[in-house]
């Protein structure tokens, strides 16, 4: 019954040969139409700059590292003038005009970070997270499979097949209406939020991971 019910889920996600290696799966959290982040949060800002920065500290200029709130893209960041930001600050980098922040340097790799940086991020990866459980539910309540053998829950830390195959058969009842709801309901998975946390912290280290489902 179960192989039943997994075929037909994935209908129409493999018939054409299965997705393809280093693919963007699908689970309705990515919005592709999004060509930048408005909102990022401060995951380290530098006084001086860069620690290898061998210029004269008066000819440093502040700078801020932040991940994005909607694709988690990394980023640098420079502040205005008499303007601080504080780790885990929610600032706006939009169009317009934007209170802290003056322009957006460049785009950043993970290992580019700052090792304050670094630290923080699984902390404010999971704040993002758990501030927007609506959103990130839909990973549990809309996760498809990517071929006839590989579920998209089957990517998420610590969700083997049995949990995985238990998230699927509950969801068919009702869909989850939280984290809490999760829990509850799926014997044997805890704290999805840190699920789901650690892995967009894994996608955002790891250039290279055959699938991405949040960034």
């Amino acid at each position: 019954m179960r192989g039943y019910e997994y075929d037909r889920e994935r209908r129409g996600r493999v018939e054409g040969g299965g997705a393809r290696a280093g693919a963007r799966v699908d689970v309705g959290l990515r919005q592709e139409q999004k060509r930048r982040e408005i909102y990022a949060r401060v995951i380290d800002y530098m006084p001086y700059g860069h620690s290898d920065d061998t210029r004269p500290i008066y000819r440093k200029k502040p700078l801020v590292q932040a991940v994005g709130e909607d694709q988690f893209i990394l980023m640098e960041l420079s502040p205005k003038r008499d303007k601080f930001p504080a780790l885990y600050d929610r600032i706006y980098i939009g169009e317009g005009e934007r209170e802290v922040i003056d322009h957006v340097t460049r785009r950043l790799i993970y290992k580019e970070l700052s090792p304050t940086a670094k630290v923080e991020l699984p902390y404010i990866i999971e704040m993002i997270v758990k501030e927007n459980e609506e959103r990130f539910i839909t990973a549990f309540n809309e996760a498809k499979p990517i071929t006839t053998r590989l579920h998209t829950l089957d990517l998420l830390p610590g969700i083997g097949k049995k949990l995985m195959w238990a998230v699927v058969e509950e969801r068919k009842k009702k869909k989850f209406t939280g984290f809490e709801d999760l829990s509850k309901r799926v014997k044997g998975l805890h704290h999805p939020e840190k699920i789901l946390a650690k892995r967009i912290e894994e996608e955002i280290a790891d250039e290279n991971v055959k699938y991405k489902l949040f960034t």
